[in-house]
């Protein structure tokens, strides 16, 4: 089967490489729809994560063992990482959590299977939830990273069809942050430095999209708050400014959710947190048992997933799509193998 591999800065090479084999409860899947996240900065660094290359697709089962409850010629979302199944992260729906995640080499006997960018996958059966019929692979596929993350923080974070929330980062995830918001129906902030990106914000429904580098955030969010500030942010950026303009921009006993990864934010007790109220969470992705309301927000979004989804390219043209992704002129990218 084909796998991308990455092989120096700014160079890749598709190999050839033994397709996995079904066994146990771990069944084959034929991807068929391949989003990209943050691949593109190891294609820049032109280093190979000691991880799987590529997390989020979806696909057709194409091989099962009797263990498994799926069938062949299944439509399914194929979910990140490869946890146990069986500890307490797991048994609540955070999977995400897990802290005895399969190292698949140890486990299959073969090098390969676990990316994305690739052909053929081996994952468990119970994280390839199946697609409806009103979906297609591409917008299945958004239910990983594209609305994911920003589901998870919504779901965290309690959001409301009342409630102003502030999304700041307009990169993939957070536009697909617009959408669950959105779809709730609460009124949406949004921050970002593109203007494509910004562009794409204000067709997803975006209610106020600000440029920092040319506004003063703070005050446009204040006098569209009649001065109070939001009581909901989520931080998709990992900025140190935009984390801080979640909390400076939020009113008393707010909550924010921090999406974006960044270790260099200095949050102060008392004023930030004591004096203000505010409740701050950590948000990688979300909770297993949502997938079912997270495909009916998919189905009721159609049009948007396809707003969202900006470009395709065939796997042979991977050096292209990062490239793309680099330029940041580009909603959500989708490889087809």
């Amino acid at each position: 089967m084909k796998q991308v591999l990455i092989d120096g800065p700014y160079s890749t090479k598709i190999l050839d490489v033994d397709k996995p084999k079904a066994l146990k409860d771990w069944v084959v899947v034929k991807i068929r729809s391949a989003p990209l996240c943050t691949e593109f900065k190891f294609f820049k660094d032109g280093v190979m994560p000691d991880y799987p290359l590529g997390h989020e697709a979806s696909g057709e089962v194409v091989e099962i063992l009797d263990e498994s409850n799926l069938k062949n010629g299944d439509r399914v979302v194929v979910m990140p990482q490869y946890p146990c199944g069986n500890c307490y992260s797991c048994d609540s729906g955070e999977y995400i959590h897990c802290l005895n995640t399969f190292d698949i080499k140890s486990f299959t006997g073969i090098q390969y299977g676990a990316s994305t960018l690739a052909e053929y996958i081996v994952k468990p059966s119970w994280l390839l939830p199946k697609i409806p019929d009103e979906l297609t692979y591409d917008e299945a596929s958004m239910i990983c990273c594209g609305l994911g993350p920003t589901y998870g923080a919504i779901d965290r974070i309690d959001l409301k069809k009342e409630d102003t929330v502030l999304i700041t980062g307009m990169g993939p995830v957070g536009l697909g942050g617009i959408i669950n918001a959105k779809d709730i129906g609460a009124k949406v902030i949004v921050t970002g430095h593109n203007d494509y990106r910004n562009d794409l914000a204000k067709k997803l429904g975006a209610d106020l999209i600000i440029n920092p580098k040319k506004n003063n955030a703070l005050n446009l969010i204040k006098e569209f708050t009649n001065g109070l500030g939001v009581n909901k942010s989520i931080d998709c950026a990992g900025s140190v400014d935009s984390q801080r303009l979640c909390i400076n921009a939020s009113k008393r006993n707010a909550s924010i959710a921090f999406v974006g990864e960044s270790n260099s934010l200095k949050v102060h007790i008392s004023n930030d947190l004591i004096r203000n109220g505010l409740t701050m969470v950590g948000v990688w992705h979300y909770n297993h048992n949502l997938i079912d309301d997270l495909m009916k927000i998919s189905i009721r979004n159609k049009e948007k997933l396809n707003s969202l989804i900006t470009h395709k390219f065939a796997i042979e043209n991977i050096n292209e799509a990062f490239l793309l992704q680099m330029t940041r002129k580009c909603g959500k990218v989708i490889i087809s193998p």
